[in-house]
């Protein structure tokens, strides 16, 4: 693993404002050179500072820090906002507003995805091209839970008899706060369901691996609207693919981003021919009817990203696996997946589960079982 360089962030609890001793109190030889960057949950500032603690940069908002903050190669701040609409009440990683600001501090573009039926959540990224990936919870209430085919007898438990699904859009920045929805993609066009055999969408779910089972239930009736939970999103640019992690469904997804917003709420279309449907995913084949309880491998996970080219093990994927109700004993990994062992384009047969069997590698395995977090996260540096 020499060669990989980790950021560990507890997003959850670091609280800037109730710390009486600021500084490094732990430092090693073996850390790699670089810089930290970093927002504290209950502050408005975020702060670039090198691994001996010294500050290099400090940006402020108008907003607490939503779950993701990024330097971007020209030195521009790019950050999620914390919106102060009841909308979406205070749902775990609410966000609702994206903003980027010069080195210097200026505020260069704020854009606002917070209103009764939307709000972005968790994560955000800035592409190559400068336009912006987010995920977005959309609210679907009871009556369009039903028509998609959940069971009532679970979607009466749900919060507020609704459902948050998911949707990622493309963002091309207009001006100072404005910008152009350029490209969409929603979970609830790819949906299966084997309850009701009168909707659209019924079909055995262990033949459609493509789609989500919109009946899972991970442990028991789930009382939080909150159904996917999707928690961190990376891009491939060289395979323009997107990868999403699903804290609820414990497995990570690909979806294909060539396609256009049609396609995409399609099954046809796009590079791999299979418009919005999953091309891959990985951590608990139980969500599509295959495996058994040991090929159950993520235990709710964080930020699954690709491995870049010129580091070890690039084109892999790299997740930190909270190991929350782990077989064996809660503790936390870092995983990496060989998803090339799944082929390309990625296949799978007929009843099991995609490869590989298990994680080609693990991190943090000498700290087992003794180390367990539920909301850390690994970042590739």
């Amino acid at each position: 693993m020499k060669g990989l360089a980790f950021f560990l962030a507890i997003l959850a609890s670091v609280n800037l404002l109730a710390q009486s001793t600021i500084g490094v109190t732990q430092y090693d030889n073996l850390n790699t050179d670089g810089y930290v960057l970093f927002s504290g949950i209950s502050s408005n500032q975020t702060y670039l500072v090198d691994k001996c603690g010294r500050k290099i940069n400090q940006w402020s908002s108008n907003y607490k820090p939503g779950l993701s903050v990024s330097l971007l190669p020209n030195g521009d701040l790019f950050r999620t906002g914390l919106s102060a609409s009841s909308s979406f009440g205070m749902g775990g990683g609410k966000g609702g507003i994206l903003e980027k600001y010069s080195w210097g501090g200026s505020l260069l573009w704020s854009y606002i995805i917070s209103d009764i039926n939307q709000c972005q959540h968790h994560d955000a990224i800035v592409l190559p091209n400068g336009n912006v990936l987010a995920i977005v919870w959309e609210r679907k209430i009871s009556s369009q839970a039903l028509q998609a085919g959940k069971n009532p007898a679970v979607t009466s438990l749900l919060s507020n008899q609704e459902v948050w699904s998911e949707k990622i859009i493309e963002l091309q920045p207009i001006g100072t706060n404005s910008a152009n929805i350029i490209w969409e993609w929603k979970a609830w066009d790819h949906l299966v369901q084997d309850f009701d055999n009168t909707k659209d969408n019924f079909g055995a779910v262990n033949q459609h691996p493509e789609l989500l089972n919109v009946n899972y239930v991970l442990q028991g009736p789930p009382t939080n609207s909150d159904w996917l939970h999707i928690n961190s999103i990376d891009f491939d640019s060289a395979n323009n693919r997107i990868l999403l992690s699903s804290h609820s469904f414990e497995e990570f997804w690909i979806i294909d981003h060539s396609t256009t917003t049609a396609e995409a709420a399609s099954h046809s279309g796009g590079n791999a021919g299979k418009g919005g449907d999953l091309l891959y995913r990985w951590g608990n084949p139980i969500t599509y009817g295959r495996g058994v309880a040991g090929d159950h491998k993520l235990f709710k996970q964080h930020h699954a990203s690709f491995i870049k080219s010129g580091f070890p093990n690039a084109g892999k994927v790299l997740v930190f696996n909270n190991g929350v109700n782990r077989p064996g004993g809660n503790y936390t990994s870092i995983d990496i997946v060989d998803i090339s062992q799944a082929g390309n384009p990625f296949t799978i047969g007929t009843t099991t589960p995609y490869l590989p069997e298990s994680a080609f590698g693990h991190i943090l395995q000498p700290l087992q079982p003794h180390f367990m977090h539920q909301i850390l996260e690994a970042f590739i540096h």
